[in-house]
């Protein structure tokens, strides 16, 4: 019995590793993959359980079991193949902008994408744009990190830089989705010949501290303005120029001059924080983007009265509201010294804005506020109101309203009596001066 027994045993063993061979080429793919099958061989019914049931749910959890294998490459395609079809690429978007020459895009869920065409919106005939459209341009300019920074606070600023022109870019939230503006920075910055700017433009950049405030609405051409400025020096003169931007716009190389440029949320994070540590940087020249508070007012007056140039940007309309601006930032105790200090540190305010000429194109027209020495007594002792009634009559100094700029447009046959009277911030004197009453 006991020789009867042993053949059998040795059969036994090399039995159970045939039936898994034999299983093997019929489930391949399964016997490599699956290590519970080597923990397993002592049932025999593992193989077959092993062949179709179970592996479909080990793979994916979530998703059905037919649909695994070609579920992932429709599905990153449905993220493009869902944009609007013949809806273009935000880069097409850019490009064409550019090439007609307009100056912003509008772009947002619900709405057709539309550009600002010399001041007027134009539609265009894309399709309405949808929720996928809209991030798949998010994602053509932004990261993965700042497209979520704009989903958590509902707002972002930043800027783009494409081969033939950089774009500033704000995106926000709206009834009707999220929407973007873009506007288009060129590449070449435009001389102050190119421009027109009256020759008091250049005489204002030779000085050697104080302070220079561009102002007007959004989009009148303050920044194109002050990168001509910039542009100047950098080429004449040999100083240190540090500009502090939210965003940078134009870049600038540096040339006679050197230049470093800030960008707010970049390079650092508050515009206060940086004129401060600017100080500091051995500068000679100090541009500063936007002065939107008391504290970056006052420490601008600071460098200007200490020795350095500093330009800036208020959203005002004129030169005269500018004045009053920056002292009803101020409480009434503090105004007294603040108006004192105005009056010892600047050296001019340009109020600008542009308006259409008659070969299609933009113009900037101008009031010019100079601090002569008569002006700067009217300021030490609050005259605004003298301080605006000199300006038209000192226009040997360089000095202009936006009136006596506009009509010098129209005499050159820039622009019409129509737009001359629509730009106008004092239309009826506007309509006397073209009448010759004044």
């Amino acid at each position: 019995m006991t020789d009867a027994q042993r053949p059998p045993r040795p059969p036994m063993p090399p039995a159970p590793p045939p039936p898994p061979r034999a299983g093997a080429p019929t489930s391949e793919a399964t016997q490599p993959i699956s290590p519970q099958t080597m923990v397993m061989p002592s049932a025999p019914s593992a193989p077959p359980r092993t062949g179709a049931p179970p592996r479909p749910p080990s793979a994916p959890p979530a998703p059905p079991a037919g649909h695994r294998p070609a579920a992932p490459p429709p599905m990153r395609m449905a993220a493009k193949s869902r944009v609007s079809p013949g809806s273009p690429t935000l880069a097409q978007l850019v490009k064409e902008a550019f090439d007609k020459g307009f100056s912003d895009i509008h772009v947002g869920v619900g709405e057709t994408p539309r550009f600002r065409n010399r001041g007027e919106i134009d539609t265009t005939e894309y399709p309405v744009t949808d929720e996928n459209t809209f991030f798949s341009w998010l994602g053509e300019v932004l990261s993965d990190q700042e497209i979520q920074r704009f989903k958590d606070t509902l707002d972002f600023d930043g800027a783009a830089q494409y081969d033939f022109a950089r774009v500033r870019i704000n995106i926000f939230d709206s009834i009707r989705g999220p929407g973007m503006v873009m506007r288009l920075i060129p590449m070449k910055i435009l001389t102050m010949e190119q421009l027109n700017l009256p020759p008091v433009f250049k005489d204002i950049c030779h000085y050697h501290k104080g302070l220079i405030l561009v102002t007007g609405p959004t989009g009148s051409g303050k920044s194109t303005t002050m990168a001509a400025m910039i542009d100047y020096i950098n080429k004449e003169m040999p100083k240190h120029i540090i500009t502090i931007e939210d965003p940078v716009e134009f870049v600038h190389q540096s040339r006679k001059a050197l230049i470093k440029q800030r960008e707010v949320g970049i390079h650092t994070l508050k515009f206060d924080n940086a004129l401060k540590a600017s100080l500091r940087e051995d500068p000679d020249i100090i541009l500063v983007g936007e002065m939107r508070d008391k504290e970056t007012i006052s420490t601008a007056l600071k460098a200007a009265q200490t020795g350095h140039l500093v330009i800036g940007t208020l959203h005002t309309n004129s030169a005269v509201k500018t004045i009053e601006r920056i002292l009803n930032l101020y409480d009434p105790a503090e105004q007294e010294p603040v108006r004192i200090s105005v009056a010892e540190a600047l050296v001019a305010v340009i109020a600008q804005g542009l308006c259409r000429t008659t070969d299609g194109k933009r113009a900037a027209f101008h009031e010019i506020l100079l601090n002569t020495d008569a002006i700067r007594d009217y300021l030490r002792r609050g005259d605004l109101d003298e301080v605006e009634a000199m300006v038209p009559r000192c226009t040997f100094d360089g000095m202009c309203t936006m009136n006596q700029s506009l009509y010098q447009l129209y005499e050159a046959g820039r622009i019409t009596e129509e737009t001359a009277l629509e730009m106008s911030p004092k239309p009826n004197e506007m309509a006397q001066i073209l009448r010759g009453r004044v």
